[in-house]
């Protein structure tokens, strides 16, 4: 893969492991199941999903909340600088920590898909 990507895309699940956001591809899966994964304010429902420059991307781990915005498509996993490098933290600081739950994962809803009206803010 390259910067850009034959297509300027990469899968979800891939993109978290090279930007660190993940240890493994499993792992990944593992957010993306448990809802704790956004894609421009859409949940994430699959691994296979494709991500593309100036997507931002809301992740929820653990009592934190990272909102971040893509700037370039990484090649591979490499050194956290490198990672970082990628992406920008989209300025949380309006933010109230205690409230950050509302944007964070949410319960699995049987029949909700990422187009559904009740699946928005």
């Amino acid at each position: 893969m390259t910067a850009g990507g034959a297509a300027g895309s990469v899968r979800v699940d891939r993109l978290l492991v090279c930007l660190r956001f993940a240890r493994t591809r499993s792992a990944a899966l593992s957010l993306i199941e448990t809802r704790a994964l956004r894609r421009n304010r859409k949940h994430v429902l699959r691994g296979s999903e494709q991500v593309r420059i100036g997507d931002v991307l809301t992740i929820a781990m653990g009592q934190q909340v990272r909102v971040i915005e893509l700037l370039s498509l990484p090649e591979r996993r490499g050194p956290p600088v490198e990672a970082r490098s990628h992406y920008r933290e989209v300025d949380g600081s309006g933010l109230d920590p205690k409230g950050q739950n509302t944007i964070g994962a949410s319960p699995p809803v049987p029949g909700v898909l990422s187009g559904d009206s009740e699946d928005r803010f």
